[in-house]
């Protein structure tokens, strides 16, 4: 049976998302109470969207796979469904930084990465630090200098579409850069964060933080707003574009087709290696 398990947590004390050997990660954390609560080996977990060190969900999304009778056998005597009662369980045995949310059946076609339609992250920046509330410190980064959001949307609606945009992306050999940017807003809120959101069907490795570090420098006047297309253009990393740090980045939804069809459709779509020629 395969398990869909939809979780938050804060990456401050995380090396990111997948396991590594010694380092402390929100897969192992997960793998390990999954194990506990349903008596079972270390299972495997596939993951929507795999996060950096450092860098927040509140709307990641993993798979397992798990045999029937594990499944019914986590109810026990509780007379919950089986999606509640490991919900339930799984909060005695998680750090208090991991908060699974829901756990429910879906079809075998179903898979947290390659059925995903879109990706949505969003960036906290402030760049009026008198402003800062000490409780969201660690999920607001400080800009150095001050930032027209207006400019930054601006700049960042540029490189709205189908692109490849290795220029962003830390390159993996073999993997495409391939991507389709579907929005990419900022707004200044009124505690005076500056907030922005991107959404892409996917993202390649560091795509989103050096996105936002391309904005920061249109926003901050260094820049202007034709620059990101040139960086874009280029094709390669621009040492002018900032990484920006990992805190301010979190993974708010990962959105899925409905139905079998459109999920194993989509499937077939995500796996296949996209260039510009052949989307």
């Amino acid at each position: 049976m395969r398990i869909r398990i939809d979780l938050a947590y804060d990456g401050t004390d995380f090396s990111g998302w997948a396991r590594q050997p010694g380092l402390r990660t929100v897969e192992e954390e997960l793998a390990r109470a999954l194990a506990t609560v349903l008596r079972t080996g270390v299972p495997t977990l596939t993951v929507g969207g795999r996060t950096d060190a450092g860098v927040h969900a509140r709307g990641s999304v993993c798979h397992l796979d798990l045999d029937p009778q594990v499944w019914g056998a986590v109810t026990a005597s509780s007379g919950r469904s089986p999606g509640d009662a490991l919900v339930r369980r799984l909060r005695g045995v998680l750090p208090a930084d991991v908060v699974v949310r829901s756990a429910l059946v879906v079809p075998d076609v179903f898979d947290a990465r390659f059925s995903a339609l879109r990706r949505r992250y969003s960036y906290r920046l402030l760049d009026r630090p008198w402003l800062l509330d000490p409780l969201r410190r660690k999920d607001t980064v400080l800009a150095r200098r001050p930032v027209d959001a207006e400019m930054m949307a601006r700049a960042g609606a540029s490189l709205l579409g189908l692109r490849d945009f290795a220029a962003f992306c830390r390159p993996r050999e073999g993997a495409t850069t391939v991507r389709t940017l579907l929005e990419h807003r900022w707004e200044r809120l009124p505690d005076g964060v500056v907030l922005g959101t991107v959404v892409a069907d996917a993202f390649c490795h560091s795509m989103v933080r050096a996105l936002v570090g391309g904005v920061v420098a249109v926003g901050e006047g260094r820049r202007p707003v034709e620059w990101l297309l040139e960086v874009a253009g280029a094709g390669r990393r621009d040492p002018a574009v900032q990484v920006m740090p990992a805190h301010g980045l979190c993974l708010e939804e990962v959105v899925y087709p409905a139905g079998e069809e459109a999920l194993a459709r989509r499937d077939r779509e995500s796996r296949a290696v996209r260039t510009l020629d052949h989307p």
